[in-house]
């Protein structure tokens, strides 16, 4: 609920909402309900519109294209959601705004004529389409620049006390810096016994009267318990009030999680891990997704079908008719099984004759038509074969080579247990992190993954299958 803020002004205090077992943002929650109803509305609006001088119609027409306008939504928020439009780090220039809201808007338009054309249970005229694009366009850049002006991210930003002044309290503080974090603002730091000062002197509070009355008293919205060392003792008592008065008190591992949607490894502790509820689902969740991997892979195969052909045969031409096609490589996948994953070949023939090399920026043994194909995605369309074989999935973390497997796992912590789920043709890592090609790109990708592997869940694929649509139209992370 929207809350007082210290200075006086209005500010919703509420980070995240769960869905089906997922975590949702929730201020990009909200734009998309708002959103939502715009796209609705408008057909209906444009329904009334054109029967507004036929009285007999119109009176029969209002409310009957319920299933036409909640389609045309989905479809629509489904291409916004690909545009990256609800992801919280969008950048809110209006211009690139408005640029992704009419791609995204575009593509909506063009599902649904695809799904009239298609299905004879939806009828809408054309003169009714016509009318709602002209409609919804500008109320979705208007709504959506209102939105941005009046509810921006400072509206959203929780005030939150962390307790600890020590290394995981720091840490708390650059996560923000880095990330670029807007979503909250540190109130103060909270010292503890036994922990060593590792804030700012001037950042470190004493509540005089007592933890949960400062609490209330400053609007605090939230307390993070950042303590190097519990078994100092934590102040139970203070902080079981500060949640039986409303105030949300959370482990500052969860926070970050949370907050920045991966998993700081410079605070992880393996028992975090090991009493993680939605850790790796079995189940129902893995036959939906093995389900839904054979059907989505048979579809893609006949549908790009033609661009594989293309793609073959330009990679045949460039290599005058002699190179080979096609490209396999060793990974290592489910429980570090290791297996052949296959691509379109887009390097030199001899690219490896000195070993296994990390791909650099501009490599030279990248052909000419490999970066075209690397940029675009479709070296990757031959895994497809992967996926049926059951040795991948859509979404799952990034398959590696055994020699940098083995490599990464003597340096890393907890690298090997990014191979409990299957590797995916895109994941978590790839939409929030640039293609890796070094040990410290490793090390972060694996904090991504490693939030994939403990928050995998349905809707969390789909997210992620829809937001790759972002990152391949704007060619993001190839090499």
């Amino acid at each position: 609920p929207p809350v007082s803020s210290a200075n006086g002004s209005w500010r919703i205090a509420r980070s995240s909402i769960r869905i089906l077992g997922h975590s949702v943002d929730f201020r990009s929650l909200l734009l998309a309900v708002v959103d939502w109803f715009v796209l609705v509305l408008a057909m209906q609006l444009a329904n009334v519109l054109l029967h507004a001088w036929d009285t007999p119609v119109a009176r029969a027409e209002p409310g009957d294209l319920v299933l036409e306008s909640v389609v045309f939504a989905a479809c629509t928020m489904a291409c916004m959601i690909a545009m990256g439009l609800y992801n919280r780090r969008l950048d809110q220039r209006t211009i690139a705004l408005l640029a992704r809201v009419l791609i995204g808007f575009l593509g909506g338009v063009l599902a649904m004529a695809v799904l009239l054309y298609l299905s004879e249970s939806l009828r809408l005229g054309r003169a009714t389409l016509g009318l709602t694009v002209l409609l919804a366009l500008p109320l979705l850049g208007l709504t959506r620049v209102i939105y941005v002006q009046m509810l921006g991210r400072d509206r959203f930003a929780r005030r939150v006390l962390v307790y600890g002044t020590g290394s995981r309290a720091r840490d708390l503080g650059d996560v923000r810096v880095r990330q670029d974090l807007r979503g909250f603002q540190v109130v103060g730091f909270v010292p503890t016994e036994g922990d060593s000062r590792k804030v700012a002197p001037e950042y470190c509070l004493r509540p005089p009267e007592g933890l949960r009355e400062f609490v209330l008293a400053n609007n605090v919205d939230e307390v993070v318990v950042a303590v190097d060392d519990r078994r100092r003792g934590l102040p139970v008592k203070q902080l079981l009030d500060c949640r039986l008065a409303g105030i949300p008190v959370t482990d500052v591992l969860t926070f970050v999680e949370r907050e920045s949607g991966k998993v700081e490894l410079s605070m992880l502790y393996p028992s975090w891990l090991i009493y993680s509820e939605n850790i790796n689902p079995r189940g129902i969740t893995r036959l939906i997704t093995r389900a839904f991997d054979i059907f989505a892979a048979l579809l893609l195969l006949v549908v790009s079908a033609p661009f594989m052909l293309l793609t073959a045969l330009a990679v045949w031409l460039e290599s005058g008719g002699k190179g080979s096609v096609m490209y396999s490589q060793k990974r290592v996948g489910l429980e570090s099984e290791s297996f052949t994953l296959y691509k379109f070949r887009s390097m030199c023939e001899d690219a490896e004759k000195d070993g296994a090399q990390w791909a650099t920026t501009n490599d030279p043994r990248v052909t000419w038509v490999g970066a075209f194909i690397r940029k675009t995605r479709l070296d990757e369309l031959p895994q497809l074969f992967n996926v049926l074989k059951g040795e991948m999935s859509f979404v799952g973390p990034r398959p590696e080579r055994p020699e940098f497997v083995e490599q990464l796992s003597k340096k890393i912590p907890y690298y090997r247990e990014r191979h409990c789920v299957k590797p995916g043709i895109t994941g978590w890592a790839q939409l929030c992190y640039p293609y890796g090609a070094s040990e410290q790109d490793a090390l972060e990708k694996l904090q991504y993954d490693l939030y994939y592997v403990k928050n995998k869940t349905v809707l969390f694929d789909l997210i992620i299958l829809l937001q790759t649509a972002e990152v391949v139209l704007w060619r993001k992370g190839a090499r």
